[in-house]
């Protein structure tokens, strides 16, 4: 069993997560049941996944936990050029959310690639 909060990704997927609650605060009231709650929870997934996965015994199950995490980033990437285009971001949030979530996908390649090659 591996400690979640040992892990830098797991811990830049909770910074994503915090930076989009606070960018999500200025959506519009109409987006709190659409894109505002889709981002959020896309995000969430995120660490959540790493963190389940840290529990699961095999490696297999690990790097099943992180390729869903890996598809709730790239989900949440869309949704943060969604917010930007339809006006909820400025151009300097945009920029660092995606920065963020890129890094984020990244770390997790290369974790599930690590993985894949002890196997």
């Amino acid at each position: 069993m591996r400690a979640f909060r040992d892990l830098k990704v797991w811990r830049k997927g909770h910074e994503l997560a915090l930076a989009i609650y606070k960018a999500t605060r200025a959506f519009p009231k109409d987006e709190l049941y659409g894109l505002t709650s889709q981002l959020r929870r896309a995000c969430v997934s995120i660490p959540s996944n790493i963190a389940e996965g840290c529990v699961k015994g095999s490696g297999a199950e690990f790097r099943h936990s992180l390729e869903i995490a890996m598809g709730s980033a790239s989900e949440a990437e869309y949704q943060i050029l969604l917010g930007s285009d339809l006006g909820y971001l400025s151009s300097s949030e945009y920029e660092t959310l995606q920065r963020q979530v890129t890094e984020v996908k990244r770390m997790l390649t290369s974790f599930i690639q690590r993985l894949e090659a002890e196997s």
